[in-house]
């Protein structure tokens, strides 16, 4: 992990499926959202696709549309998805990664976002149909271990080598013991 501007900055590989070609970068926004109790929020996927058949955990978060700003995204997206309405606190930082299966480049820029209230969500119509999303509400230490029950998967293991290294910098950042 390196820093830039004292934001992490990690680029990642992926060597979990073969490297053919890469056709299309993804300007993606994800989230670590926390309450007061310091719990964090993220998004349980049930999928059964390409990648193949898994039960993931992830962050919040998704593709940044045409002429739309990174907050405007991510509030956008945590709306969706967890129901929330966040206030940004700060970006976190950039992960670089691969999805070599769909020839994909993933920038993902991560933000710390403290709930201040949630509502109903607006799932799109694939995220339901597709993914079976359900939000989760964990601790530090019950996130880290959903991480590592979900890397028995090839695409669990792309997103734990993503995600966990950020959460453990929001670890420090909170003070979480």
């Amino acid at each position: 992990m390196m820093s830039k501007e004292d934001k992490i900055y990690l680029e990642l590989e992926d060597r979990e499926f073969p490297f053919s070609y890469t056709d299309h970068d993804r300007k993606i926004v994800r989230a670590i959202v926390f309450d007061e109790e310091k719990k964090f929020y993220f998004v349980r996927i049930h999928r059964d696709d390409s990648f193949g058949k898994a039960t993931l955990i992830e962050t919040s978060g998704g593709g940044v549309e045409k002429g739309e700003d990174l907050e405007t995204a991510i509030q956008r997206e945590l709306k969706e998805e967890l129901g929330a309405e966040v206030e940004i606190l700060q970006e976190i930082g950039i992960v670089s990664d691969y999805y070599n299966h769909v020839h994909r480049h993933n920038i993902n820029h991560y933000f710390l976002c403290k709930v201040r209230s949630f509502g109903e969500k607006n799932l799109m119509p694939y995220e339901i149909r597709d993914f079976h999303m359900e939000s989760l509400k964990l601790s530090y230490e019950e996130a880290i271990r959903e991480y590592e029950k979900c890397s028995n998967t090839k695409l669990g293991r792309l997103i734990a080598q993503r995600e966990v290294p950020v959460l453990e910098e929001v670890k420090k950042m909170l003070l979480i013991n």
